[in-house]
This record gives C-alpha cells, sequence and structure tokens, in this order.
C-alpha cells in the first residue's frame, strides 16, 4: 500500500489515523495512478488538493474539488467515514475536478426599466471585444460594451422585449415582445439596421433560440405555439394579414448611441406553428447536436421534442410541475429545467430513457426562470430565479446544492423583492438581467487562468 512521501510541500503527517483513498478523474491531463494510497483521515479538501498536486508535480499550486457519492466533499476523511457508517479500513473513492473559482461582480449597466434577457457575442479571434446585448421592460434592445457604455439602441418594440439572442456572432440578432412579434436586426460598426419584423403569435413571445449555421429561430409563445422561423428573406412566407401587432408607442431612447432607422422592416410569417402545448409555452432550445431537433417546455408540465424538417411532435415528456426553463448539457444528452417548485430537473430525452427525471437540483427560493449551460464544462451551468440570485451548479454533485450564489449589488435591490430574469454563462463570465434594472456581470476565470474580461478600446 502505498503512502505519501514525509518530505512533501503537504502539511507534516503526525501520529494519526491513516485511511486508503482513491483518486479519480475524467480528465485525462490531470490523471493520476489510481491504486490507493494512505493518507491522514484528518484532511479536508485543502490538504488533498496539495497530494494530487504533489503527484502531477505541478509549478504551480491548482485547487481541486473532490466529489463523493453524488456530492462535493467538505469536510474532513474522518467526518465523511463516520456520517456515512464506514470503517476506517474502507477504501474512499474520490473524484477530482479542478475548483471553479467564485464569481467576482465585475460591473452592472444600470437601464431605465427591467431587464428580461441578456445575450453576449465576440467580435475577434482573441476573445477580447466583446458585446452585449440587452432586452428591455422599456421596449429598446441595447448594445453594450464591456465599459459600460451603450453603443446602440433598437427601440422597434411597441411592448416589452421578453427575450434577445445574437446571431451569426454578433452580425445580427432577434428580439421578441410581448407586442406578439419577433424582430430580426442588422448590427455593424455599432449601429443597428432593421431587417424584418416576423407575425404570427396571437400572444407574447416568451423565448426565442437561435441557430445560424441553418438560419432558424425558435420561439416559444403565451398562445400554446412553438414558432418556427428563417432569417433568410427567400424562404420566408407572407406575413398573415389577420394577424397585425398593436399600434406603436412613443418610446424616449438615449440621445448618444446611434438608433435604428425609422424605415420600416419587411414582415414575414412563420414557417411553422408548432401546435401541441395545452398551456403557455415558456422555453425553447436547439438540440446542440442535431438542429433539425428541437425541445420546448411549459406551464402544461410538459416538455417536447421536435422534429423541425417534419415539424412533427415526437415525444412527450410529463412532469410534476409547471416548466418555465430549459438548456441543453450536451455532453451529458441532458435537459435542464427549471420549474415554478423552485427546483430544477435532469432529463434524459432520447426515447430509450427509462425514467422521466435523472435527477433533481434544489436551492433556489423562488420560480427558476432561466438556465444556461456553461460552455468550458460539461457538468457546469448557471440559473436565475425569481428569489433574486443567480446560482452556480455542477449535476455531478446534485445532493450538494449549488455551488455558488450571486446576489445582486447596487441598483433598486430591496431584499426579498428583486428577481433574475436571464441568465448566460460566456467567456467573460456570467451576465445577467432582473427588476433591478441592472446587466451584471460576475466574472468567473477559472483555477489558474487569468481573466478574459478584457475590451479593445
Amino acid at each position: 500500500m502505498a503512502s505519501i512521501p514525509m518530505d512533501t510541500d503537504i502539511p507534516p503527517l503526525v501520529q494519526q489515523l491513516q485511511v486508503q483513498v482513491k483518486f479519480v478523474t475524467r480528465h485525462p491531463d490531470i490523471a493520476v495512478p489510481t491504486a490507493p494510497i494512505l493518507v491522514p483521515s484528518n484532511l479536508k479538501r485543502y490538504g488533498l488538493s496539495q497530494i494530487i498536486n504533489h503527484l502531477l508535480d505541478t509549478a504551480t499550486p491548482v485547487p481541486f474539488d473532490f466529489l463523493t457519492g453524488g456530492a462535493f466533499l467538505r469536510t474532513s476523511l474522518d467526518a465523511h467515514l463516520q456520517s456515512n457508517g464506514l470503517s476506517a479500513e474502507s477504501v474512499i473513492t474520490l473524484e477530482y475536478v479542478r475548483a471553479v473559482v467564485p464569481p467576482k461582480f465585475q460591473a452592472a449597466f444600470q437601464h431605465d426599466d427591467w431587464v428580461s434577457s441578456v445575450s453576449t457575442a465576440v467580435f475577434d479571434g482573441d476573445n477580447t471585444l466583446t458585446r452585449i446585448l440587452s432586452g428591455s421592460y422599456d421596449g429598446i434592445a441595447r448594445v453594450w460594451n464591456l465599459s459600460g457604455q451603450v453603443l446602440a439602441e433598437a427601440p422597434g418594440h411597441n411592448s416589452a422585449i421578453k427575450s434577445v439572442k445574437w446571431l451569426d456572432n454578433g452580425a445580427q440578432f432577434v428580439t421578441s415582445s410581448m407586442d406578439r412579434t419577433l424582430h430580426l436586426w442588422s448590427y455593424s460598426d455599432d449601429a443597428i439596421v432593421p431587417v424584418a419584423e416576423f407575425l404570427g403569435h396571437k400572444a407574447t413571445v416568451e423565448n426565442i433560440a437561435v441557430h445560424s449555421a441553418s438560419h432558424r429561430i425558435l420561439s416559444a409563445s403565451a398562445d400554446s405555439t412553438v414558432g418556427l422561423w428563417s432569417t433568410q428573406s427567400s424562404e420566408c412566407p407572407a406575413a398573415p394579414t389577420d394577424i397585425l401587432p398593436p399600434k406603436p408607442k412613443k418610446r424616449k431612447t438615449t440621445s448618444s448611441p446611434a438608433v435604428v432607422a425609422a424605415t420600416a422592416a419587411p414582415r414575414y410569417g412563420p414557417l411553422g406553428l408548432l401546435s401541441g402545448h395545452s398551456s403557455p409555452v415558456s422555453a425553447v432550445t436547439f438540440d446542440p447536436k442535431d438542429p433539425t431537433v428541437a425541445y420546448s417546455v411549459s406551464w402544461d408540465h410538459t416538455i417536447r421534442t421536435w422534429d423541425l424538417p417534419t415539424q412533427a411532435l415526437v415525444d412527450t415528456r410529463t412532469t410534476q410541475h409547471p416548466i418555465l426553463s430549459v438548456c441543453v448539457l450536451p455532453g451529458l444528452s441532458l435537459l435542464a429545467c427549471g420549474s415554478s417548485a423552485r427546483h430544477i430537473t435532469l432529463h434524459d430525452p432520447r426515447a430509450s430513457a427509462s425514467t422521466v427525471a435523472t435527477s433533481t437540483l434544489r436551492g433556489h427560493t423562488n420560480a427558476v426562470v432561466a438556465l444556461c449551460a456553461d460552455g468550458q464544462s460539461e457538468w457546469q451551468m448557471a440559473s436565475a430565479g425569481h428569489d433574486g440570485t443567480v446560482r452556480v451548479w455542477d449535476v455531478r454533485a446534485a445532493g450538494s446544492g449549488s455551488m455558488f450564489t450571486i446576489k445582486r449589488e447596487g441598483g433598486e435591490v430591496v431584499t426579498g423583492r428583486e428577481k433574475v430574469f436571464d441568465v448566460e454563462w460566456s467567456r467573460i463570465g456570467i451576465v445577467s438581467g432582473g427588476s433591478d434594472k441592472r446587466v451584471q456581470i460576475n466574472e468567473t476565470p477559472r483555477a489558474g487562468e487569468e481573466s478574459v474580461v478584457v475590451e479593445k478600446l
């Protein structure tokens, strides 16, 4: 049986109980031998991290997290043995991962009204020129730089904006609104030009998803349908003549940024309105591995899978509670669904799945209205809730609760009343918007990495 040498940088191993530990990881670049070794039973996360760094012979120490039994290890090994009724002769298997650095408040941008949606885009190859798109209840979409300047505004909707998404890595973006329409915009050199207006829904368009390569947009509407749209005018049918948006309202805009041209954009109809839900559709998403497949969730307690080329409903899963948000964890082939019951459930959408939900994440104290996967980790995601918080999760540790809780900072924050409406986890960090009328950025550098929040001015 191996043990850690006494002459390492690990704290001296005094005469005390030792236990056998087997270290495993899913990341080949940080793998160590899996044979059990003897370590002091009083070690916690810090001491265990020192052991892994010693075995890897790292030049700069890297902090690690350790999982056992579906939860993060937050006690000593001895306390873990006692709480699980294990003897000191047991072999403890610990899965280790690079620790996520606690999110750090970076900046916040003030709006005139509630911020309903956020989206980020990177405009060059070295990830240093970034634009943040925000949608607000004042009906205006705004483009910001990371210095907090409004570079352009798009005041084209007649009511509150509910969802915004960048297309083509920042060349275009889409907005949806309580006025029942979607708008497509062109963005270049900090100027916005209206491209198209999409009509067809009979109620608020709550959420949108985009897939640039296939020129497709999905929309979730309170009229219980899922809309399928094209960004290419040659594919678009004419707008239905029996559905017109409300009359325009005069809206105040900031004088400094460029605003949209006064000319009206052409109007188009949907490629299809997918029927099947019996209550408002709250969110939609493309399958990132197959853009011909879409998922929608609804207040009717269901998750539905759609084949987009045929516009056919191919699968329906019924849950216990209304579902308000959805995102795909592509590396795991799982759907994360946020509910009105304050929790997040993980679902396997494949037809061969034997259960409706694989696990449940608990921690929010109000409805979970937005979810976003971490693009750099298949296991992590962020959620936004009407409890005024954003929470960071690792789905390997469903029993541990959220890893971190991000609260609103500054602005019109009244504890217990604020709500977060949307969240996106991008290269610049976790970006969120809410009823405090602010876009908030929390930086999330990886262990051993420098921040990527840099702006070229």
